[in-house]
């Protein structure tokens, strides 16, 4: 499957943007997917992650109540909505699958646990 991400950009603290990572060349239902951000000499971490059929999610505890993962398989893509943003979450946000249509996917929380990759969305919020 490929991925591309989108919807990064230049925003106040406060402020909100939604990333969309759009699938395409396999059954974009038989995956479950996650955001993954990373900063400059960092790791790469997950933020959320999402089930096949989005029944299930899980976040990383520093974006809990202010993000929101969600997936729309009949358009093949998922969303990262994302409220009152600080400085701190400023990254490069990455979407990700993992083959998998077990609800137990999004307890999977390293990136060599996913196996596709989008290319990296800048997100920049400004104190």
């Amino acid at each position: 499957v490929q991925l591309q991400a989108s919807g990064g950009g230049l925003v106040q603290a406060g402020g909100s943007l939604r990333l969309s990572c759009t699938a395409s060349g396999r059954t974009f239902s038989g995956y479950g997917m996650g955001w993954f951000r990373q900063t400059p000499g960092k790791e790469r971490n997950l933020v959320a992650a999402i089930s096949w059929n989005g029944g299930t999610t899980n976040y990383a505890d520093s974006v809990k109540g202010r993000f929101t993962i969600s997936r729309d398989n009949a358009k093949n893509t998922m969303y990262l909505q994302m409220n009152s943003l600080k400085p701190e979450d400023t990254a490069l946000y990455y979407c990700a699958a993992r083959q998998s249509f077990s609800s137990s996917s999004v307890y999977y929380r390293t990136a060599s646990d996913y196996a596709y990759w989008g290319q990296g969305t800048l997100v920049t919020v400004s104190s």
